[in-house]
């Protein structure tokens, strides 16, 4: 199983959801939502073989954590995913949406002159805004829109600047994300859980969730299940090799 965004630091008791993890042998991409969060973060996957940890700046909280830019940059060298980061357009967050769009851009001109990273992007009532940054900075790396809500235009151009994206269980449980990921290619998508901040039957969704998106995908794909997961499986292996450094030849 691949859980390509969730938020491990976040959980009630992260060291249990990381042993979890650990023993189901599930595929986790870790984001984080400030850069100063980065090293505890990573600590706490230890040395598990299947877990990553993601640099981030969340664009909720952009505005009062904007002075770790210089954080982030300090750190950029240290990884090669960087998440989650991007843009939220929704309305309580308006008065932050000038320090949303410099912070984002900022991460993506670093990223650029860093030779590229892999990111997972939040794009809220945002997308176009998103889009048109990724369309700026085309050197910053390979996107992964994750829980895309935009319009079925926007996957287009989305598909046609070469983004990636991540599903979850939340999002396929809803007829527009069940739509919109039918058209999002299969070659370029990957599963999420968005825990602890998704929910599922009333409680804070697990990395072992994905399991849940994974049947979902077998409908939509019409594939068998084994099929599905050799396929996201293979489309994780590929998506890790083109961004390999020295000394970090494994996926995730």
């Amino acid at each position: 199983m691949i859980d390509f965004h969730a938020h491990l630091d976040l959980y009630p008791d992260p060291h249990v959801t990381v042993g979890e993890c650990i023993a189901r042998k599930i595929y986790v991409l870790s984001v984080t939502t400030t850069p100063s969060a980065w090293t505890g973060t990573a600590a706490l996957a230890g040395g598990a073989p299947r877990i990553r940890t993601a640099l981030g700046l969340h664009p909720q909280i952009a505005s009062q954590r904007k002075v770790e830019l210089g954080l982030f940059e300090e750190l950029l060298p240290k990884v090669r995913y960087v998440g989650e980061i991007g843009l939220d357009g929704g309305k309580e967050f308006q008065d932050q949406w000038p320090d949303q769009q410099d912070v984002f851009a900022r991460i993506l001109r670093l990223c650029d002159v860093a030779g590229g990273r892999i990111l997972t992007i939040h794009s809220r009532h945002a997308t176009t805004a998103v889009l048109d940054a990724l369309a700026a900075n085309p050197g910053a790396g390979t996107p992964i829109l994750h829980w895309f809500s935009g319009t079925r235009r926007e996957l287009q151009r989305a598909v046609d600047l070469g983004c990636w994206f991540s599903v979850g269980p939340s999002m396929l449980s809803s007829k527009k994300g069940y739509e919109l990921a039918m058209a999002m290619p299969r070659e370029r998508l990957l599963t999420e859980s968005d825990g602890p901040f998704a929910q599922m039957d009333g409680r804070a969704a697990w990395p072992w969730d994905v399991e849940r998106a994974v049947l979902a995908l077998t409908k939509i794909w019409s594939e068998p299940t084994t099929d599905v997961q050799l396929r996201l499986e293979g489309n994780l292996k590929r998506l890790a090799e083109n961004h390999l450094s020295d000394g970090d030849a494994s996926p995730p």
